[in-house]
């Protein structure tokens, strides 16, 4: 038996990542106890999610808190080494939240992302690990690279290295990287050091925005799903600094996954890779309003806050090339505009129906 256990497994990327190695013929432990409505409240909540997956074969849901190391233990005790592959999903995601509750969020990303590794240390060494970082472990660094204002975003000068893409040699130390981005960089840190002095199969995926019909977008965290989610209602969307030019790439959690599937396959222990869109499917805030309006039909309000937030990136898009270089046959299925659609027409009528019943 194969075994996949998925931490975070009602989020976007959880519940994505289960889908799919449920068809790959895994049977799924999905751990989830729906903390993104403490974070964000009650529209927030994944448990749509959860209840989907539920009325799936072979999968098994456990209502547990990362930061209980012994409730965790009992899964992989059960399992042991019939535990192929973690997917470590979980977390907390938002700048502004850390910032409230900088205790809390250090325990669930950094504490929680411990508990895990030692558990698979000492129940199923040889399975694969698989961490969901992030592009903050960089801090604003990046905000050094040479910038111009073009009409609608921030973009890098052609002649700079990074104009493909922000590279995993750049360094992590030395910026401002927002709580949140410190707790997910002592994460990555520890899940390297598993990989390298243990020799665990460990990988640390730092991901740029990844977006998808499955996603709870919330104001402080899945800023595209909001944006379309407030378009449909008719909802305000406020801008916070950089006159909306702030560039990002987008990554769909379907070909995110596709991603974690090639490494599962063939693993090298203590990577790290940066994965998003890439030059191919990147964005500026302005011109994510500007696509949204176009694919749902519907003129999207917005108010601008003209303070940046602290430790927020300018421009970033993910350099893939040292991932496409150790796993060539992977590949982008999603665009920009086919992301969008998907998340609109999959989501338009929950949305609505919400916010008709409150």
């Amino acid at each position: 038996m194969n075994i996949a256990l998925i931490t975070g497994s009602a989020g976007l990327v959880g519940s994505q990542a289960a889908e799919f190695f449920l068809e790959k013929g895994f049977r799924v432990e999905g751990v989830d106890n729906d903390m993104r409505r403490t974070f964000f409240g009650d529209e927030a909540s994944t448990m749509g999610n959860r209840e989907r997956l539920q009325r799936l074969p072979s999968y098994a849901h456990h209502d547990i808190d990362i930061r209980d190391s012994a409730a965790l233990e009992k899964i992989f005790q059960e399992f042991r080494q019939d535990i192929m592959l973690i997917i470590h999903a979980a977390g907390q995601p938002s700048h502004d939240w850390a910032g409230r509750d900088p205790e809390t969020d250090f325990h669930v990303n950094a504490v929680g992302t411990l508990n895990l590794l030692e558990l698979t240390r000492r129940h199923c060494p040889q399975a694969v690990f698989i961490f969901l970082s992030t592009n903050k472990v960089y801090g604003d660094r990046v905000n050094e690279l040479p910038l111009t204002e073009q009409a609608t975003r921030w973009e890098v000068d052609p002649r700079h290295p990074c104009h493909n893409g922000v590279a995993e040699t750049m360094g992590i130390d030395q910026s401002m990287h927002s709580f949140f981005g410190a707790s997910k960089t002592a994460a990555d840190i520890l899940v390297q050091e598993y990989g390298r002095y243990l020799v665990m199969k460990t990988v640390c995926f730092r991901a740029g925005c990844v977006t998808g019909p499955y996603q709870s977008g919330a104001e402080l965290h899945g800023f595209l799903a909001y944006l379309i989610k407030c378009c449909v209602l008719g909802r305000p969307y406020t801008i916070f600094g950089y006159k909306g030019k702030q560039v990002r790439d987008n990554i769909h959690s379907h070909d995110l996954v596709s991603a974690f599937f090639h490494f599962y396959n063939n693993p090298r222990p203590g990577e790290v890779y940066n994965i998003g869109g890439g030059r191919k499917n990147n964005c500026s805030l302005r011109e994510a309003i500007e696509l949204a309006e176009k694919v749902t039909g519907r003129k999207l309000k917005t108010d601008y806050n003209e303070q940046n937030r602290p430790g927020d990136h300018m421009w970033y898009v993910s350099d893939l090339r040292k991932f496409k270089d150790h796993y060539p046959e992977w590949e982008q299925t999603f665009d920009l505009q086919k992301m969008v659609r998907d998340i609109y027409l999959q989501s338009k009528d929950r949305w609505e129906e919400k916010g008709r019943t409150g």
